[in-house]
């Protein structure tokens, strides 16, 4: 990790005034704010923790050369069965130890089993049928992936140990790795969080700037979809003009805020009657996600070396007028929905559950599947300072996000609140992804 990055993090406190946008929260949309160039400064996958840990690269794929590719296909299906990785001597990294306590006050089991029954819960659904009936890898069917949650469920709940639990994970289970965006396995990952925003029901003149419902005619939008611009306008008060109009549903102070909540995907609000509500992701546009923060250095506003958050906020104070020149440059657009009392909801309309869930390109990845990630993450220690571990996790895919497309994009889930907020905020690098099955 940057050092710049992580030193910032840790002194950065959240705002105090409620109505100013929160700079703890801009800020801990970092890793996708400005994906376009960080992940340049320096490849995680070389970091050693100690002399006797894996280095992250060592699990990337083998040779793919060899690996027998169907006459009708051009390039590499996106998953490919693989042998299992061997553990370095002494590596605890090797192993998922948070089940067991490890990096919290109490175990995990039971957040990871209940993980597996929302995934679970989302496979028996219409959506999840038709979500499969087209998926295009060879042998990853909606049957074998609920035939798969269900004996793992049955492991963790009898597994007294990390090891034990991969000893028998070992021996039932079939690895399907990601190929990652350079064919070898290396996969970016970033994380994500549910912020906490004060907004409005009713537009006010305090409250002007609105999210929106997803239009129930998406599907029949002529493509190339409109971009951010020709629907909301420069301002991003022009939906009565587009085909946003009747939409809206909630309302913020600020627009930056307004669009860090199409960045996270998600959020809690404390409403302006004093009632609290969740929202998250419904869908979005066809049109590729881009960094204002890339943008702004292409123009030379924010030089890109040494650039920081502070740096990026600092020159929208100055010039605030500059929002409206450079959110519309980001052509993406994203739709949500009220979920209630639910906490975050995934793209697979379940809730989803901090270092259990994460979001991947649904064209491509398999919907509520049981998946291994092998990342350097980052955690609170004991004096609340944030410590990067190689470390691997039992996840589900349970979610979806507009900047998170092609095989080589992993966006992991941490929670909600100021902790999380700065996990994610540091969390930028290379790791894998695995896809478990049984054999």
């Amino acid at each position: 990790m940057n050092k710049t990055f992580t030193t910032f993090a840790k002194r950065l406190s959240l705002g105090s005034n409620p109505k100013k946008p929160s700079l703890g929260i801009i800020f801990l949309g970092l890793p996708i704010f400005l994906l376009a160039y960080l992940v340049y400064f320096q490849p995680l996958g070389g970091l050693l923790l100690s002399k006797e840990q894996c280095q992250v690269r060592k699990w990337n794929l083998p040779n793919t050369t060899s690996t027998p590719v169907p006459k009708t296909s051009k390039s590499l299906p996106v998953l490919i069965s693989r042998p299992w990785v061997s553990c370095c001597e002494n590596d605890p990294s090797c192993f998922d130890n948070q089940i067991w306590g490890e990096n919290e006050p109490k175990a995990d089991q039971k957040a990871l089993i209940n993980s597996i029954n929302q995934s679970l819960k989302y496979l028996q659904t219409a959506k999840a049928e038709a979500d499969y009936q087209n998926y295009p890898i060879l042998g990853i069917t909606r049957s074998r992936v609920i035939d798969s949650l269900i004996r793992f469920r049955e492991l963790v709940q009898t597994s007294k140990s990390a090891k034990q639990l991969h000893d028998a994970v070992k021996r039932e289970f079939i690895l399907y790795q990601s190929i990652g965006s350079n064919k070898k396995g290396a996969v970016l990952f970033t994380s994500y969080y549910e912020p906490i925003f004060e907004a409005s029901r009713i537009p006010t003149a305090e409250y002007r700037y609105p999210i929106y419902r997803i239009p129930p005619d998406l599907s029949s939008w002529q493509k190339p979809h409109p971009t951010r611009l020709d629907l909301e306008g420069a301002d991003g008060l022009q939906a009565a003009k587009s085909k946003l109009k009747g939409l809206e549903f909630f309302w913020f102070r600020d627009r930056m805020e307004a669009y860090m909540m199409q960045i996270q995907g998600s959020a809690r609000l404390k409403l302006t009657d004093g009632t609290q509500t969740h929202v998250g992701y419904a869908g979005n546009i066809a049109q590729n996600y881009q960094s204002i923060g890339k943008s702004l250095a292409e123009d030379g506003k924010v030089p890109l070396e040494g650039m920081t958050m502070p740096k990026i906020l600092d020159y929208f104070r100055k010039y605030p007028q500059q929002l409206n020149v450079y959110i519309p440059k980001d052509p993406s657009f994203v739709f949500f929905q009220e979920n209630y009392g639910v906490t975050a909801t995934g793209s697979t309309s379940v809730p989803i559950t901090a270092d259990r869930s994460i979001a991947t390109d649904k064209a491509l990845m398999p919907p509520g599947a049981l998946a291994l990630i092998r990342a350097h993450l980052p955690f609170p220690n004991p004096q609340g300072d944030m410590e990067h571990r190689i470390v691997s996790r039992y996840v589900l895919d349970q979610d979806a996000g507009g900047a998170i497309k092609g095989a080589g994009r992993v966006d992991y889930f941490v929670g909600a609140g100021k902790i999380a907020g700065e996990r994610a905020g540091v969390t930028v690098g290379r790791g894998q992804l695995f896809y478990l099955l049984l054999k």
